[in-house]
């Protein structure tokens, strides 16, 4: 089957590369999250002991520092968790990833794209991949709906 350039162009340029680049920045969003979460909570948590010999002192100076770095330290620990940032930028990466194989898959007419109406397959598959995702999120919005009610 014959298909229009024009229309297989814009399908990538708007649809496949469109995608890309959502994953990607989300990828990156979440991943940068999860870094400096993750950071000051490896510079936070060591400190809470260091500060607790000094509170021979008695200053309220440090034992202040002392509960705020312990809270601060659960309220990352919190974001992280309903964020869900490693998680994200794990599952936004490898989804960009599969996207860009399929992408140059195509191009080079290799793999599953050796032979046949390789546009219709590229569309399949794409759409099936990001079908996926979707479906994936809204599962685990469900399960996280239903955490709720039982708490």
């Amino acid at each position: 089957m014959e298909h229009d350039c024009g229309t297989e162009s814009k399908y990538i340029q708007d649809r496949l590369e469109g995608q890309i680049e959502w994953y990607d920045k989300k990828s990156l969003h979440h991943q940068k999250n999860y870094r400096v979460m993750k950071i000051l909570i490896i510079i936070l948590a060591p400190s809470i002991p260091i500060l607790s010999v000094l509170t021979k002192l008695n200053s309220i100076w440090i034992t202040l520092s002392i509960a705020l770095a312990g809270g601060i330290i659960t309220m990352l620990e919190g974001f992280l968790s309903l964020g869900k940032h490693q998680e994200n930028y794990i599952e936004y990466r490898r989804i960009c990833e599969t996207l860009k194989h399929e992408k140059y898959q195509y191009y080079t007419k290799t793999g599953v794209y050796s032979e046949g109406d390789i546009f219709k397959l590229l569309v399949e598959r794409t759409e099936s991949i990001i079908s996926q995702e979707n479906i994936n999120w809204a599962n685990m919005q469900n399960k996280a709906k239903g955490e709720e009610k039982h708490d």
